[in-house]
């Protein structure tokens, strides 16, 4: 007796979408198989988020059909999405921070006339799906106050919450730390073994391997390539991505550093509800040479960022740039600008864009009394413009159009506005956050290069990254962070994993 084949859960066919002159899908197709885990890589601009939006109903294609388990479905908003058993998590999570975990949850479900019955109905069924896929959260908990992984927890019991047995993820791992990334995947393998259908979107190579049964590429808004993850290689999916060989390693020669250019000596700062987030930090960056941070996300990196740029004052120790002692006046972020401090900040939407405004206006933000921008008194909005197609055709921003509001770029696309628009600055000291977060290979393999470069020509760079892999390629020395201190330093060339590993856990150099 046979049996009938099981149809795709997903199925797109000829799908295409235009926004003006810029065509973001062109006759796409993808079959996607029930209870796999299926990736789909591309650079920033392939169309990758384009096509997952018209399957969530964000947008209608021009042109094509979706097929949900065999059937032809319409897809003009989120809620036709939902109903149709298809969830999302976004990059950028859609919650409200003021609110529960459950209040999150239930909103825009709430379910009958009395908020309090759907609240008592949504703890029974999180009870229920945290039992049966591990999720274990507070649903009390404000959702602001929760770490960024148990974030996206929320999300993911919010799409299963509303019944969705596909569930896309974009690019989930962007803002998690390493460990925060496995308890994803365990949760996503969780998630197959119950015969649910995930569909994942990353630039990460290591992650495709890993986690998904297929994975799919785009370039161009096309789709080039379709294989079954244990056939392929990350050298192979990069050439499909980019078109092109990529160097999948930093090619980084050895330099004599010189002299002393940025000090830190006894640093510590109090947050708001007096919280010692920097505990008697001190450093020196070196004219050619790259000072990489290690540590796991909330140790006091960003706040060491911000302190050197200027955004935050500390509560005791000293600053010096090129030997002298800045005061309070002197760390102001646009004194810091002038004197070549720059600075790209860990989370580009919160501190390096405004993304109401155009792109060609977020390329000159913080630089616009630059006479360069100016004719006579006023911006010269010619200049800006002229700037603007210039600094995206070197960084290879996607689309090239300074017009297009900065909220319409992709994550990748905007971290490429902010670097353009701090190292083409010339700085003499560079504080970078996060440089490739969100970022396709062909982008980091430039962005690694660009940086490479500015240290060969006597930057001195302080880099802050959670991925540990990136520290270690690019950085000259390596401190570690750990609960606001630093608990070791290692030159590059002799760090070890594991080592680093315990100094990020707080295992210092005196205790070992």
């Amino acid at each position: 007796m046979s049996t009938a084949p099981v149809p795709p859960a997903i199925e797109l066919a000829g799908i295409s979408k235009r926004f003006g002159a810029v065509a973001a899908n062109r006759d796409v197709s993808l079959a996607v198989a029930v209870g796999s885990i299926h990736g789909i890589v591309g650079e920033n601009g392939a169309g990758k988020s384009t096509l997952m939006s018209i399957l969530y109903g964000f947008y209608e294609a021009d042109a094509g059909e979706i097929r949900v388990a065999g059937k032809p479905r319409r897809i003009r908003s989120p809620a036709d999405a939902i109903a149709a058993g298809i969830g999302m998590v976004h990059q950028h999570f859609m919650l409200v921070d003021t609110l529960s975990v459950v209040e999150n949850v239930v909103l825009g479900a709430e379910g009958g006339a009395r908020l309090k019955g759907g609240l008592a109905k949504a703890r029974a069924e999180l009870a229920r799906l945290s039992r049966e896929y591990g999720l274990a959260i507070e649903p009390d908990a404000i959702v602001g106050e929760l770490s960024v992984g148990l974030q996206q927890r929320v999300e993911i019991l919010k799409a299963l919450y509303r019944g969705a047995e596909v569930l896309i993820l974009d690019e989930p791992t962007a803002v998690l730390t390493p460990a925060e990334a496995d308890q994803l995947f365990a949760l996503l393998r969780a998630l197959k073994a119950q015969g649910k259908t995930v569909i994942l979107i990353t630039h990460k190579l290591r992650e495709i391997m890993a986690i998904t049964d297929t994975v799919s590429v785009m370039r161009r808004g096309e789709m080039v390539a379709g294989v079954r993850t244990a056939e392929t290689s990350p050298p192979a999916l990069a050439e499909a991505m980019v078109g092109r060989r990529v160097l999948l390693r930093v090619e980084k020669p050895p330099r004599e550093r010189g002299a002393a250019v940025l000090e830190a000596v006894g640093l510590t700062c109090r947050d708001a509800r007096g919280t010692e987030t920097l505990r008697d930090v001190g450093l020196t960056l070196h004219a050619g040479e790259i000072v990489g941070i290690a540590g796991v996300a909330g140790n006091g990196q960003s706040e060491l960022l911000e302190v050197l740029a200027g955004l935050v004052q500390p509560t005791r120790g000293v600053i010096r740039l090129g030997g002298r002692i800045l005061t309070a006046a002197d760390r102001h972020p646009a004194r810091l600008r002038e004197r070549g401090v720059m600075h790209v900040p860990e989370d580009r939407q919160r501190s390096g864009l405004v993304t109401a405004f155009s792109a060609a206006e977020n390329a000159i933000l913080g630089y616009q009394g630059d006479p360069a921008f100016r004719a006579g008194p006023f911006l010269s909005p010619a200049r800006i413009e002229a700037h603007a197609r210039t600094a995206f055709a070197a960084y290879d921003v996607r689309p090239p159009d300074p017009a297009l509001k900065t909220a319409k770029f992709s994550g990748g696309n905007q971290q490429k506005i902010v670097l353009a628009r701090e190292i083409e600055r010339h700085p003499r000291v560079l504080l970078v956050g996060q440089p490739t977060r969100g970022v396709d290979i062909g982008a980091i393999e430039f962005i690694h290069r660009r940086l490479v470069e500015l240290r060969d020509a006597g930057v001195a760079i302080l880099l802050v990254s959670v991925e540990l892999e990136e520290v270690m390629a690019l950085s000259d020395r390596i401190l570690a962070l750990c609960g606001g201190r630093i608990t070791g330093e290692r030159a590059a060339e002799r760090a070890d994993e594991r080592e680093l590993g315990l100094l990020m856990a707080g295992v210092t150099d005196e205790a070992a």
